[in-house]
């Protein structure tokens, strides 16, 4: 009985998103978000994703409907599942949504999983689209090193060095190559407020700016 009420809300919660936003999307638009309803809640029944990381998902794949993408959540690509993957003519982006969760496992180091957790996202994702961004709650501060905001010619060997320590300390089968780093490329942030069912798109220096004090 309580799993069937646990479902139940997952189903509320996705539905009240969906008539929050009806109103700003047209026809064809809505029809798109009906759909990936429909693939949440599949997914849900597949014990695959849980209500925060959905709600913002479905918040991504408004805007990104409302500039003329096709989109595709928990899309599987190259063995890697990527949370949202988006194609407009010949050019995709991909999506990664972070909320800050941190596993009881890692009650002791909760910035630097949190810190390897992006790095290893940006590295290991970024190849498989032109565009690769994080999406974030307002009130979560993202730990991004330095160096992958950057261009990737101006990576020095010792940042690169850095970023495959970080990353071989939780993410290790398989590990993150050398090249993958010397490549990444992390081209904006979104802002999710799930409150409004809306997103602030910054530029990535923009937001490291602003975080500075944050990121240690």
């Amino acid at each position: 009985m309580g799993e069937f009420r646990i479902a139940n809300k997952f189903i509320e919660d996705i539905d009240y998103v969906v008539k929050k936003i009806e109103d700003e999307l047209s026809q064809e638009e809505y029809s798109k978000i009906l759909v990936l309803r429909e693939s949440l809640l599949k997914l849900y029944r597949e014990r695959r994703v849980k209500i925060n990381h959905s709600v913002m998902e479905l918040i991504c794949a408004k805007f990104l409907v409302q500039t003329g993408f096709n989109v595709e959540l928990e899309h599987e690509l190259n063995s890697i599942s990527t949370d949202i993957y988006a194609k407009k003519g010949f050019g995709s982006l991909i999506v990664e949504v972070e909320t800050g969760f941190v596993p009881p496992t890692h009650a002791l180091d909760p910035v630097n999983y949190l810190r390897a957790r992006i790095t290893s996202k940006i590295t290991r994702y970024s190849a498989f689209a032109n565009k690769f961004i994080l999406a974030t709650t307002p009130y979560y501060i993202m730990q991004i090193p330095p160096s992958l905001v950057k261009p990737p010619r101006f990576r020095t060997q010792e940042e690169i060095n850095y970023i495959k320590t970080l990353c071989d300390q939780y993410y290790s089968n398989p590990p993150v190559s050398l090249e993958e780093i010397r490549n990444a490329r992390l081209h904006s942030i979104y802002v999710v407020d799930v409150d409004n069912a809306s997103i602030r798109e910054w530029e990535v220096n923009e937001y490291m700016g602003k975080t500075a004090l944050w990121n240690v």
